[in-house]
């Protein structure tokens, strides 16, 4: 089976096809929560700082656990799976920050790996660098996979293979193999991972929001390694996030709420909401959608990637009466009725072709462009960020050093899919759970780069004026100020109080890789309360910067367009011809990478992309 392929690609590794047996696992009982257990060890990766200690285990529930209160059975364990980092810096004093990723479906170890975490991956795939930009640097830092099925979070262990086809089109093969185990390869690899089971996860934000708020209840007060003079804790999510992270804190907020007037399950405990970050989130599909029309005709870099008819006609099917947007306003209005018990007829009929367009929409056509998803100025099947967490999360090593009893998927389709069956992507609500925070004294800090286009600033510019909390007017009226970094002018901001809006100059969807310095500064002013421009200013509920009202005078000039580098555990790397070589074994392999050859300096040399 591609034997080529796997020889010069994989066996030089030490690759798992099924974790080791975990090993060195503590196992705590909750003494709050009958049936349910911590587990955890300290894996000694990662985090390579003298002193500096890491955690990384589960929390357990057990089937039934969520029962109350979601309107969902939960006949199935969740399995969450955490990685906890001390502060590098007075770790008992300092506050704790939660990461998640977005998806639906997406493990938050990218964000430790590939964005803000204390390392970063090596180009060999197997070794890590320190990154002196973490976030961990003064903060607790807490990266969580979730909902359950995601990333290294399960719920029942299940024997499978991944199967990648000629399209880079991915599927779950389950079945156990008996002594018989095929060798793992580009297109074919076998594991263990969560069952698959559309009906074992959440389909929703407000049940994720259920799990996470059991799993902060249970860690937060009972895992034996936090134990912090300061109980702040901030939630940052990218993404999808920006449904996950209003819909969690609100939450939060609302127990909170409870536990104040003695409404609360028995044995709550309040936590001291700090800080909601958004990082290139959707937090308004209806609000942002027409944005994915507009920002390929007209954006700060000087991309037409819409031509004048394709854009006449996706805004004529948007706005018309009866188009997209009359489709995208009923059908959640039929999921809002749905939420509250009211009939609304064949949800399902309402909803038909809605998920983040309308049929042949925007996004169908911008997939038909050679521009990258997550940055606008790179090609189709763009190389970066590198995904060289895929092997590094690969080996036995790393997983055996985790402690956790399955293989790593970057994201769930179980999740993806439940979600887009319940028309999660569309539910409204969060602008108003922001608004909810706001109001309640959360701070609420937005940061997007400009070069995105899946989760794009122009859409979350206008989200961002749309939330309804007592003081938007004068958000509204503060003006642009430039965001300044040891770097020079990273951005541009616009604050009133505790909440922001930053637009990151130079950055795709992953601002923290692409920016580090600007993304740390932002999450470092907000969290020990100064301004997000300077960091020089201790903020009052009255601070509002000065400036312009809008940013779109400022131009950027677009960079240079890195070279294709098909990476073979990301397929979207590839493009079509060199995945079906790949899948195909007739290509050479070097630590992940197909190579093209090399050039007489011996560099390795890999295809140029032209936009």
């Amino acid at each position: 089976m591609l034997a080529g392929l796997v020889l010069a690609g994989f066996l030089g590794l030490t690759v798992a096809q099924f974790p080791p047996e975990p090993e060195g696992v503590t196992v705590i009982k909750s003494k709050l929560h009958e049936n349910v257990t911590i587990s955890f060890k300290e894996p000694g990766i990662c985090e390579t700082t003298p002193g500096v200690r890491s955690y990384s285990g589960y929390v357990h529930l057990p089937p039934g656990f969520l029962d109350e209160g979601t309107g969902e059975v939960q006949d199935y364990p969740i399995n969450t799976f955490f990685w906890f980092f001390e502060s590098r810096k007075d770790p008992s004093n300092a506050p704790l920050a939660i990461w998640l990723n977005g998806g639906p479906g997406s493990s938050s170890i990218m964000g430790l790996l590939e964005e803000m975490g204390p390392c970063s991956v090596a180009s060999d795939s197997k070794t890590t660098i320190l990154n002196e930009w973490s976030w961990n640097n003064e903060v607790n830092l807490l990266f969580l996979d979730q909902p359950t099925q995601v990333g290294f979070s399960y719920d029942v262990p299940t024997n499978a293979t991944i199967v990648t086809d000629e399209d880079g089109n991915r599927k779950f093969v389950l079945g156990e193999f008996g002594t018989d185990v095929p060798q793992s390869n580009a297109t074919h690899r076998v594991g263990t991972f969560g069952s698959q089971k559309l009906a074992q996860t959440a389909n929703s934000t407000a049940y994720a929001a259920h799990a996470i708020w059991h799993f902060a209840q249970t860690w937060l007060f009972e895992f034996p390694h936090y134990k912090p003079e300061d109980n702040r804790v901030s939630l940052w999510a990218e993404s999808y996030g920006g449904h996950y992270g209003p819909g969690i804190f609100e939450l939060f907020q609302q127990q909170n709420d409870k536990i104040k007037n003695g409404t609360a399950e028995e044995g709550a405990q309040y936590l001291h909401l700090d800080t909601l970050g958004i990082v290139n989130g959707l937090i308004d599909l209806v609000l942002q959608e027409e944005t994915y029309i507009t920002l390929p005709y007209n954006n700060t870099y000087g991309l037409q990637i819409f031509n004048q008819s394709t854009y006449d006609e996706l805004m004529y099917d948007w706005s018309r009466p009866g188009g997209c947007r009359d489709r995208m306003v009923a059908c959640r209005a039929a999921v809002k009725d749905r939420d509250s018990g009211i009939s609304h007829g064949n949800i399902s009929d309402i909803c038909e072709g809605i998920a983040l367009e309308c049929s042949d929409g925007p996004i169908t056509h911008f997939h038909r462009e050679n521009h990258g998803w997550y940055d606008i100025a790179h090609g189709k099947y763009d190389p970066t960020p590198a995904k060289h967490m895929l092997g590094y999360l690969s080996e036995e090593s790393v997983l055996a050093a985790l402690g956790v009893p399955v293989n790593f998927t970057s994201s769930s389709p179980a999740v993806a899919k439940q979600f887009r069956e319940s028309h999660d992507h569309v539910h409204g609500g969060f602008l108003d759970a922001i608004g909810y925070l706001l109001d309640s004294g959360v701070k609420v800090h937005m940061m997007y780069g400009d070069r995105d286009y899946a989760c794009n600033w122009v859409g979350g510019e206008k989200a961002s004026l749309a939330i309804p909390y007592s003081r938007i007017s004068d958000f509204a009226e503060a003006g642009y100020t430039p965001l300044q970094t040891s770097e020079g002018v990273d951005g541009m901001t616009r604050q009133f109080g505790n909440y922001s809006f930053t637009r990151v100059y130079q950055s795709g969807h992953e601002v923290p890789a692409y920016q580090p310095v600007a993304a740390y500064e932002i999450f470092m002013r907000a969290t020990f309360n100064k301004d997000i421009a300077t960091g020089l200013v201790d903020v009052s509920d009255d601070f509002q910067t000065p400036g312009p009202s809008d940013t779109w005078h400022i131009k950027n000039v677009p960079p240079v367009v890195p070279a294709q580098k098909c990476y073979v555990l990301d397929p979207g790397t590839c493009g079509p011809e060199i995945w079906a070589k790949v899948a195909r074994g007739e290509v050479t392999v070097k630590d992940y990478y197909v190579v093209e050859g090399t050039n007489e300096a011996g560099e390795e040399v890999f295809e140029r992309v032209e936009l």
